[in-house]
């Protein structure tokens, strides 16, 4: 039996530009203008397989997006995933899919980015500090978080629209400047190498940067008009990022060749240096660093919410305080839990590690949001829909395979390193059990 435990009420003045920049602003972030390295390295330093991966990526998370956005617009309540996997599976494994978030994904998230940011300052202050770097950028915006959801939406909307700038660059003159005589669709694969197995590893570099198109869910207690807002922020959002990343990637390879961009650990730079010279590569690279804080942004923001549910059914150690909310009416505990935790993690340093452990993570319960619309349509069709995913049950059918598909490949594919983390991740989510029947006893 749930206990409710409101010590306070978040404000719902959150609209439809703040929810659209919250899916672009922290899905766009440090996957387009990182992760070519790993996808050109998986596939052998040949672009077809790769650019292939971006438009199948792509799909899956429309397929998704469709899919998530009914159980979200279904129960607009702040939390998000949690919250959907409590109603259609129960406490328990609600609260699994929110420990998960809480010490899983939305840290890893948020450390990646900040090392992806530490990474390209280096290119301006040197490798030295490159982990004292990402955890001060961490804090930072665990402060500016902590001054309310406005003033975090409103960073969120600024960054949103900064980030696009590089982009645009990079697409424009990578198209304009660019020789054009690499290949974008030939070879598909390198010699020697397992299609379905590296497209595996490839949905898997390609989808962290896909990451946080559902973020939104988690402040859909806080938006005014869920029911209106969340399927144009969650649904549009995804469509433009799909066409953005499949045009810049081809971008790229109008300046460099895939087996270049292989080899370099920052592609973008690269590219930026190769269309502008060094100076004007240097600038653009400050657009980089700009699109990256707004997706660490993003997911601190999104993230401590999720930490708030499960307080608020005093589901945590400490609940009382987490659930806390001060002046600004946000919980700057739980803001502070979720940034801490991913301190820890940054101090790794290893960008490519944080993101798959990121990605698995995220798509076990992504994956069981998917199957309970289907569930929750047969257990309760008397519920009245605002909306509904459109071709029933196709569309859910592809996003459950896409995610079927990372899951197992993970799993049992993708060799010794992919295994050992996907099952730490499986046995750190299982430790939430006896935090789960101890906070049950309590209560």
């Amino acid at each position: 039996m749930k206990q409710e435990r409101h010590l306070g009420t978040m404000k719902k003045n959150l609209g439809l530009a703040t929810a659209t920049s919250t899916v672009v602003g922290c899905v766009i972030g440090s996957g387009v203008f990182f992760k070519p390295q790993a996808i050109f390295t998986a596939t052998g330093g040949t672009p077809g397989l790769g650019i292939l991966a971006w438009l199948i990526a792509g799909m899956i998370s429309i397929a998704g997006a469709l899919t998530f956005s009914e159980v979200a617009i279904l129960i607009p309540e702040t939390g998000g995933i949690p919250t959907y996997i409590t109603r259609i599976y129960g406490p328990k494994l609600g609260f699994l899919a929110g420990w998960s978030q809480m010490v899983l994904f939305y840290p890893a998230m948020v450390s990646a980015l900040a090392v992806a940011f530490a990474q390209q300052a280096a290119l301006f202050i040197g490798e030295t500090f490159t982990v004292p770097l990402a955890i001060l950028v961490i804090f930072f915006i665990v402060f500016l978080n902590t001054l309310g959801s406005k003033i975090g939406g409103s960073i969120q909307i600024i960054f949103t629209v900064c980030k696009m700038i590089p982009l645009i660059l990079l697409i424009v003159f990578g198209f304009w400047k660019g020789t054009g005589n690499y290949p974008v669709f030939s070879p598909m694969i390198g010699e020697g190498l397992n299609p379905v197995v590296v497209l595996g590893q490839l949905l898997v570099a390609v989808l962290f940067a896909f990451e946080g198109w559902t973020a939104v869910g988690a402040i859909a207690g806080e938006l005014k008009k869920p029911e209106r807002d969340l399927p144009v922020a969650i649904i549009g959002g995804v469509s433009i990022i799909t066409a953005v990343y499949c045009i810049v990637n081809v971008a790229y390879l109008q300046v460099l060749p895939a087996s270049e961009l292989a080899s370099l650990s920052a592609p973008a730079s690269a590219v930026a240096i190769a269309l502008f010279g060094e100076v004007g590569g240097r600038i653009v690279s400050v657009g980089i660093m700009i699109s990256v804080f707004g997706a660490c942004n993003g997911f601190i923001f999104s993230g401590s919410r999720v930490t708030y549910f499960l307080a608020d059914r005093g589901s945590l150690p400490g609940s009382e305080a987490l659930v806390r909310l001060n002046k600004s009416q946000v919980p700057p505990n739980s803001i502070f839990l979720v940034g801490t935790i991913a301190a820890v993690l940054s101090l790794t340093g290893q960008f490519n590690l944080l993101t798959d452990l990121a990605v698995f993570s995220s798509w076990t319960f992504y994956t069981l949001t998917f199957i309970g619309v289907i569930k929750y349509r047969i257990e309760r069709p008397d519920l009245k829909r605002a909306y509904r995913v459109p071709f029933y049950p196709i569309v859910p059918l592809v996003a459950i395979t896409g995610g079927l598909y990372i899951i197992i490949n993970q799993l049992f594919l993708s060799g010794m390193r992919a295994w050992l983390m996907s099952v730490g991740s499986i046995l750190l989510t299982l430790v939430g059990l006896p935090i789960y029947h101890l906070a049950r006893r309590r209560r």
